[in-house]
């Protein structure tokens, strides 16, 4: 297996944070009708995901060879 660098899984979290982020703000804001609540909901939600992602990234990186082909 290829060796992946640690800084490419954190790049990827953050870049998807980014765009997922996004989306959860138009959706907060879209059924509460409130930028403010949305931004509090979307400043919450980038933090906790972000290590989410970045963990389960590296768990699956490590332990789990789903569709993994050695070349």
């Amino acid at each position: 297996m290829e060796k992946i660098d640690k800084k490419r899984h954190l790049a990827k979290a953050l870049s998807w944070r980014s765009l997922a982020t996004i989306d959860t703000f138009l959706i907060a804001w879209i059924i509460t009708g409130k930028v403010d609540w949305a931004a509090g909901i979307a400043s919450i939600e980038i933090s906790t995901k972000t290590i989410l992602y970045y963990w389960h990234e590296r768990v699956w990186y490590k332990h789990i060879k789903f569709g993994v082909k050695n070349v």
